[in-house]
């Protein structure tokens, strides 16, 4: 059985991607830092479910701690990597630069570092749609150039893309990024639009609806990502430098306007909409070429909005007892 750790274990997609391969048979190490960024009782009420899995072992700790990394990598010796913890989020990377810095930069290198002395056999990352940021040609391309960040988190996810193809080139130490385009569903994060808004809207509270409505996303279901990630992951670069970078997306924008609708559909209540201009960070449309992803490992995400949005609302309202 392979050995794989996964970062972010306590987090959204790790949590997921965890059952995943518990499920599959394979011996998972968990690690998160269980900071407060998002409320820590819904990513310990994640946790419990995946430590009462045999093949499963869990380490609190930083992406930050050198030491701390260099000593379970050396304990553990996993033999495959998949990297999902972050400091997420465009807008507090406004207000809280360091913490970008911290996990996405320190904490990758210390990731790779421990990946390079320990002959890991792949290392599969999280990247992010926002790499692409004003970008106008559509659909968003790995093939693009993305320079431009539009926000300090853009830049830490485009900075460890870069940081990985040195590795890449000179470990060869096989390297996979996914950049996620708005990932939901059940156990999600509550810091994005589709949870605050549910909240805000069973609460009878006004939303925010930025940029007028006039914006895209390219929502993409958590079960798809997954089932992509895992494809991915044992499809291992052999190029001679080997490194890859693939979208996971829905590659099927939807308007906010028409997001909030099925919402409503969902939980059978109107939301209180309040119209506010674009906030700083933020971007017009996202939309997914998956075609290399299609092309290699046989997958396109392809779960309907309105299919994903009513298996969420359905979770949230029983997690919460609404």
């Amino acid at each position: 059985m392979s050995k794989i750790l996964v970062t972010g274990a306590a987090g959204f997609i790790g949590f997921h991607l965890c059952r995943r391969l518990l499920t599959d048979g394979k011996v998972v190490v968990g690690l998160d830092n269980l900071n407060d960024y998002y409320d820590v009782g819904l990513k310990q009420a994640r946790l419990a479910q995946l430590q009462s899995q045999l093949n499963f072992s869990f380490t609190k700790l930083d992406l930050a701690d050198r030491q701390g990394m260099a000593e379970l990598f050396a304990q553990e010796k996993p033999e495959l990597v998949v990297h999902l913890a972050a400091q997420a989020g465009v807008r507090y990377s406004l207000h809280n630069p360091h913490a970008y810095v911290d996990s996405n930069l320190v904490g990758f290198v210390n990731l790779l570092e421990g990946c390079r002395h320990h002959q890991v056999e792949h290392l599969v990352y999280g990247s992010s749609s926002s790499v692409y940021g004003a970008n106008k040609k559509t659909p968003f391309s790995v093939e693009d150039n993305v320079d431009h960040p539009v926000s300090l988190y853009a830049a830490t996810k485009k900075a460890n893309e870069l940081m990985a193809h040195s590795y890449s080139h000179l470990y060869r130490l096989p390297t996979t990024g996914l950049r996620f385009f708005t990932v939901y569903g059940p156990w999600g994060r509550p810091d994005m639009a589709y949870f605050s808004f549910t909240k805000a809207i069973l609460a009878e509270e006004r939303i925010k609806v930025f940029n007028h409505g006039q914006m895209r996303r390219d929502f993409t279901y958590i079960d798809d990502v997954i089932e992509g990630l895992v494809r991915v992951l044992a499809y291992v670069p052999t190029e001679q430098v080997p490194y890859r970078l693939y979208n996971i997306g829905n590659h099927s924008p939807v308007a906010l306007l028409d997001f909030i609708q099925i919402l409503e559909d969902c939980l059978e209540k109107k939301a209180d909409k309040v119209f506010l201009p674009m906030q700083s960070g933020d971007v017009l449309e996202t939309y997914a070429d998956v075609s290399p992803l299609m092309a290699d490992v046989g997958f396109s995400p392809s779960t309907p909005l309105a299919v994903g949005l009513e298996k969420f609302t359905r979770w949230y309202r029983s997690f919460y007892g609404i």
